[in-house]
This record gives C-alpha cells, sequence and structure tokens, in this order.
C-alpha cells in the first residue's frame, strides 16, 4: 500500500512508520521536517505546516494514496482542508483522535463509550488558564471529528476515527510515566493531589500502532472507535504495579490540588492525575477491530527495561522541580505529625 503518515518522527507515527516499511509498504511523512527522525533515506518526506492549507495542498498536489493516517489533525478547518484536497484520492483516511472529546461533554459518565459522543458541551473555563487549554483540545478535536462525519454523510468520505487515552510509550516527549519511574528511583515520594481520583485506563503505544493498522484493513466506513487498555485501576495501584517492577515501595503522599498548584507542581508531579485523562471502554474495537490488549503490567515491564537501558543524559522538563516537591512532602510530614 501507499500509505501517507502526517506527522511521523515522534512517538506513535514514528513506530508506525517503522512497522509499515518492515510489511513492505511505500511509506510517506509530511511534516515541517523541525524533529529528527531515525527513518531510512527510501522514505519519501514532505515538507509544510499541516495547519496552513495552502501548504498542503502544494506538497499533496496531483498525489493519492491508499491510505493517509493523520497523526496532527487538530482543528475543524484542518479537517475541512485534507477532505477537499484528498476527495477522490485516498481510499482511507484514519484520524487519531482523542478521548477528550467526551470529556468536553455534561452528562456522561466513566468509562466512556462511543454512543457518548453526541449531546451538549460543557461551557468553555476561564481563558488563559490550564483548563480552558484542555477544553480547547477536546473541543477543537471534535469539530476536525465532526467535518469528517459530515464528509462521510455527503460523499462517503472514507475516514476512521480512533480515539485514544493517555499513550504509555518508550518515546512519549514529554515523559510522563518516566517522571514516575524517575520519582520512584530517587526514593519514591510521589505527590498526588487528593481529588479527583479518578481511574486510570490508558493505552500501549505498540497497542495504539497495531489499532492503526487493523483500521487499514477494514477500510474507512465512517466508524469511531475507542482504543484503550482492558484494565480500569487507580493511581495508588498503578504506583504500585510500577514500584514493584523498579524494587521501590511507592510512597503516595497526597495535598490539596489548590494548594499543589499554587506551589506550581501540577501537572509535573503527577500527570495521572489529571482531570484531563479519559476512561474509554473499548468493546467496540475488540468485537469490530478484532483488537486485543497487552496486559498493563506486561507492557509497564517493557517500558521499565527499556528507561533502564536508554538513560536519558539530561533529566526531563516535568522533573525539574523534584527537590521542591521532596521537601513539601517533608513540610507536610512535619506538620501532620505536630
Amino acid at each position: 500500500m501507499r500509505i501517507l503518515i502526517i506527522g511521523g518522527t515522534r512517538n506513535i507515527g514514528l513506530l508506525l512508520a517503522h512497522d509499515l516499511l518492515a510489511e513492505g509498504h511505500q511509506v510517506t511523512i509530511f511534516n515541517r521536517g523541525k524533529t529528527p527522525d531515525t527513518l531510512p533515506e527510501a522514505v519519501e518526506r514532505l515538507r509544510g505546516d499541516r495547519t496552513d492549507p495552502a501548504q498542503v495542498e502544494a506538497a499533496l498536489a496531483g498525489r493519492s494514496f491508499d491510505a493517509v493516517v493523520d497523526m496532527v489533525l487538530y482543528r475543524g478547518v484542518e479537517a475541512e482542508a485534507m477532505t477537499r484536497l484528498l476527495k477522490g484520492r485516498v481510499g482511507h483516511y484514519i484520524f487519531v483522535s482523542t478521548g477528550q472529546v467526551y470529556l468536553v461533554r455534561e452528562g456522561i459518565e466513566r468509562p466512556f463509550r462511543e454512543s457518548d459522543y453526541e449531546g451538549r458541551l460543557m461551557p468553555a473555563p476561564k481563558p488563559n488558564t490550564y483548563g480552558y487549554e484542555e477544553w480547547l483540545y477536546g473541543v477543537e478535536k471534535r469539530q476536525a471529528e465532526d467535518v469528517l462525519a459530515a464528509a462521510w454523510a455527503a460523499e462517503a468520505f472514507p475516514y476512521t476515527s480512533l480515539r485514544l487515552p493517555m499513550v504509555n510509550s518508550e518515546h512519549d516527549p514529554l515523559y510522563r510515566l518516566y517522571g514516575y519511574v524517575l520519582r520512584l528511583q530517587d526514593g519514591g515520594l510521589i505527590l498526588v493531589p487528593e481529588t479527583p481520583d479518578y481511574p486510570l485506563r490508558h493505552i500501549y503505544s505498540g497497542d495504539a500502532v497495531r489499532a492503526i493498522k487493523k483500521a487499514l484493513e477494514r477500510g474507512g466506513q465512517g466508524q469511531a472507535y475507542n482504543i484503550a487498555q482492558d484494565e480500569t485501576i487507580s493511581l495508588d495501584k498503578f504506583l504500585r504495579i510500577l514500584g514493584d517492577l523498579l524494587h521501590v515501595e511507592p510512597q503516595v503522599v497526597k495535598a490539596r490540588r489548590s494548594l499543589l498548584e499554587a506551589n506550581g507542581f501540577l501537572p509535573d508531579c503527577s500527570p495521572f492525575s489529571d482531570r484531563w485523562m479519559s476512561e474509554l471502554d473499548n468493546t467496540r474495537s475488540k468485537t469490530e477491530l478484532g483488537m486485543t490488549y497487552t496486559p498493563l503490567r506486561q507492557y509497564l515491564g517493557r517500558l521499565v527495561r527499556y528507561y533502564s537501558e536508554n538513560p536519558m543524559p539530561l533529566r526531563p522538563h516535568g522533573y525539574r522541580r523534584r527537590q521542591s516537591e521532596i521537601q513539601f512532602c517533608l513540610s507536610l510530614a512535619g506538620e501532620e505529625s505536630s
């Protein structure tokens, strides 16, 4: 197959590109060319800013593909450009969406199902806040999905939307899981907010890649699928599993969310405590795509081994205030004992 990946140099897109090449597919990537990649020279590289329709049109002019996998589609106007440019020129368009499309909904309960998509949206949070940025991300991803759904209804534009939660990966550019690993390795103190204490239901990057390939096999039928691991567990249990793999006993210290925010510790100290972490029901992906998911403990073991064998030369940005976190934990312990 001739497959275009929009993105393709980071995290899931990079893993997917390597997999598709190994299977004999002809792979082209389109991105700005700012991130170095490990792909062979045989991969065709198209350059441009996908947020600029003129640049996208110039790069894709006269081209057609058996499939397009869009890793970096974020807004409705970008989706409109893609449905217009690729009309009659793509066999299947796969949109890598997000579980956050449910988190901006009102009146639904976890775990979210595909049938929960339609309905009233929550009002926008206060502008220029973290909550507003996360809300906007979910709303704009919904706008992109809505454009694709309208194109399917009007002209059978062959798309599939894959809604992903938090992706645990060897190549997470934000190093969220790796941040927990570092904290466990340096003594085990993990600072987390008391509320909300939502259960976790993430996805392993390798399973996300397999889901994309399963969707490629099925073809574009105007469907959306939740892609998520089978296990739903608490953050405490998640950290116990991670600690067990590292032979460390986690020392979870809980404090008021407002206090952690005021001191600038969130989301870095515990990114999995975020209100914007979705919990998705994966039933449809298993029955219609034939997906199976890697057990949580198994894939966490793979990630721990990877981090051990490939330590970062510099600590990630989210670890920059670690000493302040530790001092804060110790001060809380002192207050409780006094």
